[in-house]
Formats: structure tokens, C-alpha cells, sequence
């Protein structure tokens, strides 16, 4: 991973003794990316980061200075304050109105995250777009152990040996190897075949010209027959509490969207968490995020995003 450069550590006046800031603070972007797949929530991962960082400067420069690898102790202090949070996260999900969904990221055209008084989020602190992070993927974490979380998440997709994930996890090697094969099957039994972007992005935009034109029957034939629709709006926007199942059903419920919101609401196309998706304006602010799953060329899940609490990396200052 390659660092950000800073001032020299010769010309900066501090201790030399010290583990250089910039190597410390250069694993940032790592730790992000590993707390938004273990946690599902850009918040909680940028919390999570914070707590990381806010142990590692309680310590002594003398105990900072004992440590051989400051990575390697920021992403097990990281993972150890991970796998905690997502044992308390089930029962505070327990309560939750409606359904929980993860946290959506814009694509880095889009990424206007407020950060530090309305700027726009760090270049270095975004997650990096790729498979791990899609909405189907994440969702399927969700289903997960913490324990198998954690364990899959730092062996298949960050590549630690087992070795490293059983000293993290607080378990034997065979134990987490048990735990990721178990989370790897999860993956295997959800996982859709295979769709280039380019046909998703054109079935996504049919969706959305068929949705504008109030076309039921295209909106129908364009869904997998046993398709499902969640949505997540935290009980502080208005969303649908369970989920809606089969393509009729999600057609006329988009459809009495369309009538809801005509005149007042432009939908736009945008990547979501690395994948073609939808998003509603209102007055230039985006109020809900819509991430799909496609396969075999008909949508099989769309994820309906209305929280705002979870709209934050989306919303313009």
C-alpha cells in the first residue's frame, strides 16, 4: 500500500524514536476499507478508525516505539473493536424500524461526502470499489457470525493467513479456517452468475426509462419473477417496512412511487458501492439511493436506501 508523503522525518522536530506519523497515519485507508466491510456502515467504520487510532497515541512513545509493525497492531486493534461492535450491532438491529441495510458509497464522481465543515471527503479515506462491497455482497454479510465476518472478510478478502486471523479473532487457525469456509458457502449459495457492468448499467437505465414512463408490463419484464425490494429509511423517512416480493408486486409498488413523487423528484443513474444504480433528488439532495442485483439480465433484489443518516457521503453541502 503506498503511503501519504509528508514532511521529512529529519526536518519535523520529532522524536526520532517514534514510529514515523506518516507510515502510521498512511494505513488510514486500509483500516477504512476493512471497517467498511466488516461493519457495513461508513459511520461506524470511521468511528471504529478513530477509537484505532485514539489507542494507539494513549499509549507511551516508548510502547508505540516497541511495536515492530504499526500496521499489523492498527488493523488487529481495528478488527478486535470491529468484531465487538457487530456483536452489539444485533441487538441494537433488533429495534431498528424496518429493515437494516448497509450504508451505500457513491463512486468516486460522486463522492461528496461532507467532512471537516461541509468540504469534500479526503481522497485517501474513500473505500476502494470493488466486488467486496457491492449491496449483494454486503448484504450476505450481514447473515454472517461476527465471528465468520471477521474471519472471511480478513482471509479471502484482505488475504491475512490464518495464522494472523486466529491471533486477531482471539481462536485457534482451524477454528477461523472453519469459520470462513462456512462464510464462503453463504457467499457461494447467494452469489448471482457473473454480469458485466455495461449490461447491468443498460438494464438499470431501461429500468429507470420504463419506471418514468409508468410502463408496468416493461417494469415486469424486466424483474426476475421472484425478485425482491428492501428498503431502509431507519423509521426517519418514509419506507416500506418489509420486504416486497415477486415482480408484479414491485412493479405496482414503483409504479405508486412514480405517482408519488412525479414533478418533485428527479432519479438519476450513479454507481453504488462500485455497481450501477439509481438515485432520487429533491431540490438538488439526494433522498434515496437504489442499488440493484442483476442476473441472467432481469433484476433479481433492489435495495432502497431513504435513511437519511446513511445518505451522508451522498449529500452535497
Amino acid at each position: 500500500m503506498t503511503t501519504r508523503t509528508g514532511p521529512d522525518t529529519a526536518d519535523s522536530g520529532r522524536d526520532r524514536s517514534e514510529p514515523d506519523l506518516d507510515v502510521v497515519m498512511g494505513e488510514r485507508r486500509q483500516l477504512i476499507n476493512l471497517t467498511y466491510r466488516l461493519l457495513g456502515s461508513l459511520a461506524e467504520a470511521e468511528d471504529a478508525v478513530q477509537e484505532t487510532y485514539a489507542r494507539w497515541y494513549a499509549m507511551s512513545a516508548q510502547q508505540r516505539n516497541a511495536i515492530e509493525s504499526p500496521g499489523a497492531w492498527l488493523t488487529t486493534v481495528a478488527s478486535r473493536i470491529c468484531l465487538n461492535l457487530l456483536g452489539s450491532a444485533r441487538a441494537r438491529r433488533e429495534t431498528y424500524v424496518g429493515e437494516w441495510l448497509p450504508e451505500p458509497l457513491p463512486g468516486p464522481a460522486e463522492w461528496t461526502s461532507l467532512r471537516s465543515g461541509g468540504t469534500a471527503g479526503d481522497p485517501a479515506d474513500r473505500v476502494t470499489l470493488d466486488e467486496s462491497v457491492s449491496m449483494a455482497f454486503l448484504v450476505v454479510l450481514e447473515s454472517m457470525t461476527p465471528a465468520e465476518r471477521v474471519a472471511f472478510v480478513l482471509h479471502d478478502v484482505f488475504r491475512y493467513p490464518f495464522a494472523e486471523v486466529a491471533e486477531i479473532t482471539g481462536r485457534t487457525s482451524a477454528a477461523c479456517r472453519q469459520l470462513a469456509s462456512s462464510a464462503r458457502r453463504r457467499i457461494r449459495a447467494a452469489q448471482a452468475p457473473a454480469t458485466p457492468a455495461v449490461r447491468k448499467a443498460g438494464i438499470v437505465r431501461t429500468f429507470k426509462a420504463a419506471w418514468e414512463a409508468k410502463d408496468i408490463d416493461a417494469i415486469i419484464g424486466l424483474l426476475d419473477p421472484d425478485a425482491t425490494a428492501t428498503a431502509d429509511g431507519g423509521g426517519l423517512a418514509l419506507a416500506f417496512l418489509d420486504p416486497i416480493e415477486g415482480a408484479e408486486q414491485i412493479a405496482r409498488a414503483w409504479i405508486e412511487i412514480a405517482n408519488r413523487t412525479q414533478g418533485t423528484t428527479t432519479f438519476l443513474e450513479r454507481t453504488v458501492n462500485g455497481q450501477p444504480g439509481l438515485v432520487a433528488e429533491q431540490e438538488g439532495v439526494t433522498v434515496t439511493v437504489f442499488a440493484f442485483d442483476v442476473a441472467d439480465d432481469r433484476i433479481k433484489h433492489i435495495w432502497v436506501i431513504r435513511n437519511p443518516e446513511k445518505l451522508r457521503p451522498w449529500t452535497t453541502g
